[in-house]
């Protein structure tokens, strides 16, 4: 009988140990709003609805964050006005296809606790300034991601400039279609020098 190779067996478990990590997050994510919207059916406010490009944000913005420590001047204990700010934020709103325009009246929560402990993490968001913003009508929905020690819950309104609808505007389309027209210029050009 043919021994199996030992790599198989370590590319095993470190596939295991992958996948179990993505499940893990989404776990901890799931149960992050669960726990946000049992908070506001006790306030007898609306469940916030998951969005999309909330979330893909909520990733990105976890990823920024993840290497930077647990402190008392990150995350849910920041003093208002002091938090990070990010000189690439427009390019994490690209990534995720969103503009300013229609994320400004959203809300970014980022709370950062050693091994995400699910009780914690709920309360940096129900039991901290943050509580303001979850307990506000305002808000519908809501993306949430995690990367290490870090969870970032972002909110949105129904209204345009919190809705995080995909960067449709007039100006990004105009500036796409100059692309388009240039790039059939040159094509043109190219096939009558031939």
């Amino acid at each position: 009988m043919a021994s199996i190779p030992r790599y198989f067996f370590i590319s095993l478990l470190v596939l295991h140990s992958l996948l179990f990590s993505f499940v893990k997050c989404d776990d901890e994510e799931d149960n992050l709003l669960k726990g946000i919207n049992s908070y506001r059916a006790s306030l007898n406010l609306k469940t916030l609805r998951e969005n999309d490009k909330a979330k893909c944000l909520a990733d990105e913005m976890a990823d920024q964050f993840k290497d930077q420590p647990c402190t008392n001047t990150t995350g849910a204990n920041t003093v208002p006005g002091t938090e990070p700010q990010f000189s690439d934020y427009p390019k994490l709103l690209s990534k995720c296809k969103l503009n300013v325009t229609t994320t400004r009246d959203g809300m970014i929560m980022p709370a950062c606790v050693p091994n995400l402990v699910p009780d914690l993490v709920l309360s940096n968001f129900t039991k901290s300034q943050y509580s303001n913003y979850l307990n506000d009508t305002k808000f519908s929905g809501v993306g949430i991601g995690s990367d290490d020690n870090w969870m970032v819950v972002v909110l949105t309104t129904s209204n345009p400039e919190g809705s995080f609808t995909p960067d449709n505007s007039s100006a990004n389309l105009v500036f796409q279609l100059g692309l388009i027209s240039h790039a059939v210029f040159l094509l043109v050009a190219f096939l009558i020098l031939l």
